[in-house]
């Protein structure tokens, strides 16, 4: 998912030279230099390439803060803010200027004295604001740190997890491991989401069916010694056909206390499930009809007995 660079044509130079070092730094950008061709149209390009961005990068200037056109393209990574309570809005402040008002209690990547202070503003906020595979979940008694892997593996598709939770005041961790392994159906659609662009989709969509199964079966693990325990479990999205072998191992890390801790798994996830939503955006209008053509070809395909795999 890329990062949306809104600017005014006066400062053409300094968006490029941005957009340049963010590429060099392997960050996705849109800029519409780039982008747009000849005979495209503006309007829809631009507003379905800031629907589809996972943060807006807004260069404020002199002339950018009075254009009429970078005020619509503020307005609606404002908009998306408020519809997805996360952050989208990174401002970049290129000069003196007069900052508008629902970006005065934001901070900024300051460029106006060192470009390269500046520059490493920005690949902080965004890789805060662009990450999916890095997430940490609060609370007032505990954090746990997820890190969330998918992809192809071994001719099949896969998703490893890796979780770990810290309360406060307690002098251990506990270190918990998921491995998810597709079979046939589940790996053509994932290759069909990946070569739509849309293979992010698959891992939300595999984290909401987990969290789902785990609180309905009210998983829990009961961690008596320093050996890791483990649960196997069957997961089957009746929509598309396919089904995934998951594989559950936890274990405590650190100091032993002698007492026993009971891990709560569909707490977990539930927990990262609402830590994700929170990185989702919307789909545009395009990625909806992409969408929507995988999961028909997919729920008009035929059950096969022998398309199964083993835990």
């Amino acid at each position: 998912m890329p990062v949306f660079i809104s600017y005014c044509r006066a400062d053409s130079a300094f968006a490029t030279r941005l957009a340049e070092q963010l590429v060099k730094h392997k960050a996705h950008v849109w800029i519409d230099q780039w982008e747009l061709h000849v005979g495209d149209s503006l309007i829809n390009r631009i507003q379905e390439a800031i629907q589809g961005a996972s943060g807006l990068l807004v260069i404020l200037s002199k002339t950018s803060v009075e254009s009429e056109w970078c005020k619509k393209e503020l307005s609606t990574g404002l908009i998306r803010e408020l519809e997805e309570k996360r952050v989208v809005v990174l401002p970049v402040l290129m000069e003196d200027c007069n900052i508008p008002l629902f970006l005065r209690d934001k901070l900024y990547a300051d460029f106006r004295k060192n470009f390269d202070d500046g520059l490493k503003a920005v690949l902080e906020s965004i890789a805060r604001a662009t990450s999916d595979s890095l997430v940490r979940v609060d609370s007032p008694q505990w954090h746990v740190d997820w890190a969330v892997d998918w992809g192809m593996e071994d001719d099949a598709f896969g998703m490893y997890m890796l979780a770990v939770e810290q309360a406060t005041g307690n002098p251990f961790s506990v270190v918990t491991e998921i491995r998810i392994r597709g079979n046939r159906t589940a790996t053509d659609r994932y290759l069909g989401l990946l070569e739509a662009g849309l293979d992010w989709v698959e891992k939300g969509a595999l984290i909401e069916l987990l969290a789902d199964a785990a609180a309905e079966k009210d998983i829990r693990l009961r961690l008596d010694d320093e050996h890791a325990k483990m649960v196997d479990l069957v997961l089957n999205d009746s929509k598309s056909g396919s089904r995934y072998a998951v594989h559950i191992r936890s274990r405590r890390v650190g100091q032993d206390t002698g007492r026993d801790v009971l891990l709560n798994i569909g707490g977990q996830l539930h927990a990262l499930r609402a830590g994700q939503r929170g990185t989702y955006r919307n789909l545009t209008k395009h990625e909806e009809e992409k969408l929507r053509a995988i999961q028909d070809r997919f729920a008009t395909r035929p059950p096969n007995p022998t398309d199964y795999i083993a835990v």
